[in-house]
């Protein structure tokens, strides 16, 4: 956990709605990583992912 940023999938407002993005972690290394996904202003959701390779 070294505090840095590993990818953005999305960065833009979007209209309600299901949406999918595509994830690509050939260049990272095996770990735990940290994702968050924030909702409007109000809601943020922060988990943890396992990558193993």
């Amino acid at each position: 956990m070294l505090g840095q940023e590993a990818a953005v999938l999305v960065s833009k407002n979007q209209t309600p709605g299901r949406y999918s993005a595509d994830f690509n972690a050939e260049n990272l290394a095996s770990g735990v990583y940290i994702y968050r996904l924030q909702i409007v202003d109000k809601i943020i959701v922060t988990k943890t992912m396992t990558l193993l390779k």
